[in-house]
């Protein structure tokens, strides 16, 4: 078996402990040594560079790459599986080794990854996204046809549910189907056009009964959630994370302290779904709206919620914007108030830690799955992160970065 060793360069493990001068060695896909001195088949002098974890986004899309409603339009049905294959090889060149896809993505796709079929990141995948009549993810339009988002077809049960009997049921219809977690939109949204992000969706007992027959399965369930009662009523529930947040308030951060449930914060979303716009994505009106309207109330929530102690992971929700710039992430986590490192950890094993990955994933340490990436330049400048980017390592082997990327 050979033994590669990255060599000469810092190691920040991913716990939030200072990097220290150290050598990694990898055989058979896993990190087997992380110390000084060490000695293998095939050396990588990474002298004077950074080692860390391969970052985990939280919350994407990989089935999708922008929201052009109008191209959507367009697009013939089996296209989204192709369009699928190429964002995973540009995520995972983009130094993102762990997704867990909030919607889109069935098991074919995931399938797919695990056996090599296809290059990309590992996955959890939530397949569908859980909707009430005429919420975030219902697709009706006032000229009385849909336009869906993620239609349905065998391996993706249709979004839209109602009532406490037709939640049970849809939620065993996604596990079913093989989803590792469940989503629901427990508010209404910023990509939809005819509800208010910061009105509640679905009842409490409705979300109650959602994670309840996750958790008969040992799953757990996420929660888009941006207004302050949609919140509440999805952390009472039992939610293991908040997607977004973007409207959360003091009694929502005294929820999150009481539960212990994670929030993903997304900040890259509306920014970069703005520049989107700005750059020719076609969107309705009230989409762009919403969408220049909470930038800022979106930083200040995540900002107080990060003082205050609640427990954050990263996720940018990339493929509503087009992917590949992930990282960009890390920076709006610093704007909110975050070191560089706390940044880090929530991309590594704090975002391990929320996917029940820890003894997998997230830190580099021996034992675990040798998923790396190495930093030149100004390596703790993560504004240029993309750029200083230098080598990508997925489960011990080096991902061929100018052949995946888009």
């Amino acid at each position: 078996m050979t033994r590669t060793v990255f060599a000469g360069g810092e190691v920040f493990d991913g716990t939030g402990a200072p990097a220290l001068l150290a050598d990694v060695a990898i055989e058979g896909g896993r990190i087997v040594e992380v110390a000084p001195g060490l000695t293998g088949d095939d050396i990588h002098d990474v002298t004077g560079k950074l080692i860390i974890p391969g970052l985990i986004d939280a919350h994407a899309h990989a089935q999708f790459d922008g929201m052009d409603v109008v191209a959507s339009q367009q697009q013939p049905f089996s296209l989204q599986f192709f369009e699928a294959e190429r964002n995973l090889r540009t995520i995972l060149a983009s130094g993102i080794t762990t997704i867990r896809d909030a919607g889109g993505i069935d098991l074919g796709v995931k399938t797919a990854l695990e056996r090599g079929m296809i290059a990309g990141p590992r996955a959890l995948i939530s397949i569908s996204v859980l909707s009430q009549t005429g919420g975030h993810v219902d697709g009706w339009n006032v000229h009385g046809d849909h336009q869906r988002l993620l239609v349905p077809h065998p391996g993706r049960p249709d979004c839209v549910v109602d009532g406490v009997e037709g939640m049970r049921q849809r939620v065993r219809e996604l596990l079913r189907a093989g989803a590792d977690t469940i989503k629901v939109c427990a508010t209404g949204g910023v990509m939809s056009t005819r509800d208010d992000p910061r009105h509640s969706q679905f009842s409490l007992d409705e979300l109650v009964v959602c994670v309840e027959e996750a958790r008969a399965a040992g799953k757990d369930v996420l929660a888009h959630a941006q207004g302050a009662a949609g919140i509440k009523n999805a952390l009472r529930a039992g939610v293991r994370s908040i997607e977004h947040g973007i409207f959360l308030d003091d009694e929502c951060i005294e929820l999150f302290l009481e539960t212990g449930a994670w929030l993903v914060p997304t900040l890259l979303a509306p920014a970069a779904l703005i520049e989107s716009i700005d750059a020719g994505m076609r969107v309705t009106p009230e989409m762009e709206v919403k969408a220049r309207s909470v930038v800022e109330v979106h930083r200040a929530a995540i900002a107080r919620a990060h003082a205050a102690g609640v427990r954050i992971a990263m996720g940018t929700d990339a493929g509503v914007f087009p992917h590949g710039q992930a990282s960009r992430e890390l920076v709006f986590l610093i704007d909110a108030g975050m070191s560089p490192e706390e940044a880090l950890v929530a991309a590594t094993s704090g975002a391990a830690e929320l996917l029940r990955l820890s003894d997998e994933i997230g830190t580099v340490t021996a034992g675990k799955a040798a998923d790396l990436l190495v930093l030149g330049g100004d390596a703790w400048n993560l504004a240029a992160f993309a750029e200083n980017l230098e080598t990508v390592v997925q489960a011990g082997q080096i991902v061929e970065r100018e052949a995946n990327a888009t």
